[in-house]
């Protein structure tokens, strides 16, 4: 079996979590790859113990992953889809960051995780993503990525609102006065879309949300449309520019640039333990907080 590991910032205390997830793939004869400036933080840190000087590396990935171990939070899953895009591995998250809504194995567990993982006795939540493109074309490697979450564009160095028009395979929907726009997946409902009152929807709906940032017109609500849907945006307002974000990374696009958004032809495919799922997740983050009963 070959698993790449990734992480981007090196949380406190993970060492000791760390030691314990490459010990227990040693024991299973496990070939690890791990990301090549993850390992660089992996030596640097003097709470790390053991000899990693020897692991082979990656910058890139290819088809012969099994599984692809993400430790952090869920800013790292986000960061790491990029790597994985359309080879279909399922990425593990552990969660050694705050939030855990999409690396729900939390740094506890994974003494008691690791071997039900590598047995494969599990089962996988496959999430669409979404692209974009842009008339003219803007050079910036940001447009070769995609957003798990949402993609969004907003104001920028401005007090002022913007409006965003809106296409629909075409036609046209609506402009938005407001802060700003976000066109967000299922997996992304739980995030920025939902703090600016947009709905939570379950990764398995073929649905888009489109939801405003604060607003100006009050008529304007969140819209949940088909994922086949293609969205076009023309953003216009008061300076010459605006920001347009995939996730957590963020481009300036000049106004009146043609945003065409839709869903990529693969999703990125994370895994769950048998005894866990959205709902018990969503209840445990969102609604009732931490349930000591699961």
């Amino acid at each position: 079996m070959k698993i790449g590991i990734y992480g981007q910032f090196y949380h406190e205390n993970a060492g000791t979590y760390i030691n314990q997830l490459l010990e227990l793939l040693q024991e299973e004869k496990v070939d690890v790859i791990i990301e090549r400036n993850f390992l660089d933080l992996i030596i640097k840190n003097k709470s790390v113990t053991g000899e990693y000087s020897d692991y082979k590396t990656f910058d890139v990935l290819d088809a012969s992953y099994d599984l692809f171990f993400t430790i952090g939070g869920d800013g790292t899953i986000l960061k790491s889809i990029n790597y994985i895009k359309n080879l279909d591995i399922p990425i593990v998250g552990i969660n050694t960051g705050r939030l855990g809504f999409l690396s729900t194995i939390q740094k506890e567990q994974i003494g008691d995780t690791i071997h039900t993982i590598l047995r494969k006795d599990f089962h996988v939540s496959r999430r669409a993503v979404l692209k974009i493109e842009t008339k003219p074309r803007f050079d910036d490697e940001i447009f070769d990525n995609v957003a798990l979450n949402e993609i969004a564009v907003s104001r920028k160095n401005t007090t002022s609102m913007i409006t965003v028009d809106t296409w629909l395979n075409d036609q046209y929907l609506t402009s938005y006065w407001a802060d700003g726009l976000i066109i967000a997946t299922p997996t992304g409902s739980t995030g920025y879309s939902l703090s600016c009152g947009g709905p939570v929807i379950t990764p398995d709906a073929d649905s888009i949300v489109i939801t405003p940032i604060a607003p100006h017109n009050l008529n304007a609500r969140p819209l949940i449309i088909k994922d086949d849907t293609k969205i076009t945006l023309k953003v216009s307002g008061r300076e010459d520019s605006h920001l347009l974000s995939m996730d957590s990374r963020l481009a300036s696009l000049k106004n009146d640039t043609e945003i065409i958004i839709q869903k990529a032809p693969y999703t990125i495919n994370l895994v769950e333990l048998n005894d866990n799922s959205f709902l018990q997740t969503l209840r445990k983050k969102l609604l009732w907080g931490e349930d000591k009963r699961n």
